[in-house]
């Protein structure tokens, strides 16, 4: 197998993961504070990662390593609370698909400019994905009175992802599982004090077992990104990892029986078309 078509899949596998990793921190949040369920999210992860690299035998990340998933981790969990803020005062139609495609869109950015502009094929596959993306985000609704501010929020929580996407690719190649675990044990950090700037109470894991599955998937979606970032370029990547609302979408409708409107399947026909075009 081509290395190469060996990072596309690892980068779609991120996505699948990714996805259902949302479809169930997505349920697990209803009735509860966002920021507990995100908390929990971020144990399992840790203890999976850590394990899995004591399992491999992985070096230990040098200090440079360290600070780039530090980084990583960090804005991570900043974009993830943004996003969650930005759909508490603003519409899910407007903040969610800003913040899927800013995210990434900085990552494509700045892999063209690190390594040069793909092929017209590659490019035409690259924004064909980001009218995808931004089509399967998209809820029913329209504005709502909060948006300005919920779109600000949205910039926000895209540039931080793309951020998590960019540095994480910064690792030395070779390294996966002891840079996640850095990049988890940050984002458990800035959760922990999000939570105790909020006067929020420290969630009980067993309390939580959709936002520990949410967790352990999460974990998964990252390592997956990590081993595709190993075998192609940065941009292609990100942009393929970042397809992951179209399997939270289709969970949500075979599971939950929501509606998939019109514009949705037509983003997931888009992406489709863009990953034929990333592969050629």
């Amino acid at each position: 197998m081509p290395v190469e078509i060996l990072g596309i899949l690892f980068a779609l596998m991120a996505a699948a993961t990714w996805g259902t990793g949302d479809f169930s921190g997505g349920v697990a949040v209803k009735g509860t504070d966002q920021f507990r369920v995100v908390f929990v999210m971020v144990i399992p992860g840790i203890l999976i990662l850590a394990l899995l690299a004591v399992a491999f035998h992985e070096p230990l990340p040098s200090s440079r390593d360290v600070l780039w998933s530090a980084g990583a981790g960090t804005c991570g969990a900043l974009g993830i609370a943004a996003l969650y803020r930005g759909l508490s005062i603003g519409s899910a139609a407007t903040v969610a698909p800003t913040a899927a495609v800013l995210g990434a869109g900085l990552p494509m950015a700045f892999g063209s400019l690190l390594i040069g502009l793909p092929g017209p094929a590659r490019m035409a596959g690259f924004l064909l994905a980001m009218a995808g993306i931004w089509l399967v985000s998209r809820t029913a609704g329209g504005h709502a009175k909060g948006d300005s501010q919920g779109v600000a929020h949205a910039i926000i929580a895209g540039t931080g992802f793309g951020s998590y996407f960019i540095l994480m690719g910064q690792v030395e190649h070779g390294l996966v599982f002891c840079p996640l675990t850095c990049a988890k044990i940050s984002a458990l950090g800035i959760t922990l004090l999000i939570l105790l700037v909020r006067r929020e109470g420290i969630p009980r894991l067993p309390g939580s077992p959709l936002a520990l599955l949410a967790g352990v998937f999460d974990a998964g979606g990252n390592a997956f990104y990590m081993l595709a970032r190993q075998y192609t370029r940065i941009d292609v990547a990100a942009v393929l990892s970042s397809m992951y609302p179209i399997v939270t979408v289709i969970l949500a409708g075979v599971v939950l029986r929501q509606k998939v409107s019109p514009a949705q399947w037509c983003g997931i026909t888009l992406c489709m078309a863009a990953i034929a075009l990333i592969v050629s």
